[in-house]
């Protein structure tokens, strides 16, 4: 079975400083950093392309 991207993309948020700040609307969860850079993270991430947009919107060079 596949497990998604979700642990990956939380682990390097972490990593480059972001905190778990909320839950959002459905199964996501908004992640915030000390600039107030805030990202949102569906928790059944499947997508590979989705999880790349959400380092990099988050300003990390990182890529799955």
């Amino acid at each position: 079975m596949v497990d998604g991207y979700y642990a990956s993309v939380v682990k390097i948020l972490k990593a480059n400083g972001f905190r778990y700040l909320v839950n959002a609307k459905g199964s996501h969860e908004k992640w915030t950093n000390a600039k107030g850079k805030v990202v949102s993270v569906p928790r059944n991430l499947m997508s590979r392309h989705t999880a790349n947009s959400i380092l990099r919107d988050a300003g990390t060079s990182i890529k799955l």
